[in-house]
């Protein structure tokens, strides 16, 4: 009876067949976890990318103004005169934000550009769309003001650009998505440099929304 057992499964007793598609079934678990960190990690390796972009589009308009930031420009991102969305795409080789289809009509592809992040699920509202927002904190309130470089204590701990967990342009840390890249977000300094950063540095998870402070980034210098 043993050997017709054997026979019938290939050479395998039913429990020793049992036993192999279980461990195949683990390890094609952890292989699908693998791959789906790998992807997120990605992803986050693109997003940081794209902040990088910014950053160096911001040098160079302030190397071009004499120092100063570009304007915040509307929340909504409605102005095609002024704000960060209309004068820094250009010095990077990007199209304004006017110009995108996809950032008032959800049904339209979003590119590979610097405009998106890969891990930001968000289309448009049929109003706006940016996966990444300027912090509001830095020119202060109103569409036309700019602040200028120099007058940063801490621009290494300045907060200038991070991942958007609304669709607003210009926002706070309110706004800032805890947990877009694996349990935090990435930002954008004024000194040029982008890093992860854990969400409970600057979310509070304890509520349904708010934030903590962290002595690492500064939102109103």
């Amino acid at each position: 009876m043993k050997e017709f057992r054997r026979n019938w499964y290939g050479g395998l007793t039913l429990i020793e067949l049992l036993v192999v598609i279980g461990v195949v079934s683990v390890l094609f678990s952890i292989l699908l976890v693998v791959i789906g960190k790998g992807k997120m990690r990605g992803q986050s390796v693109k997003c940081i990318a794209n902040l990088r972009e910014w950053g160096n589009a911001t040098m160079l308009y302030s190397e071009k103004t004499g120092g100063l930031l570009p304007k915040d420009g509307a929340p909504n991102g409605r102005s095609r005169v002024e704000g960060w969305y209309v004068e820094l795409p250009p010095l990077v080789g990007q199209r304004v934000y006017h110009e995108l289809a996809w950032h008032t009509n959800a049904s339209e592809p979003l590119d590979n550009s610097i405009w998106i992040c890969p891990s930001n699920e968000k289309v448009s509202n049929g109003n706006n769309l940016f996966h990444y927002a300027l912090n509001r904190g830095v020119n202060g309130s109103g569409v036309g003001n700019r602040q200028h470089l120099s007058s940063l204590t801490y621009p290494s701990m300045t907060v200038w650009m991070f991942d958007n967990g609304g669709r607003a342009a210009v926002a706070g840390v309110n706004n800032a998505d805890p947990d877009i890249h694996d349990g935090g977000g990435n930002f954008l300094f004024l000194d040029g440099h982008v890093e992860k950063v854990p969400g409970e540095e600057y979310w509070d998870f304890t509520r349904d929304r708010g934030h903590t402070d962290s002595s690492d980034l500064l939102w109103n210098p």
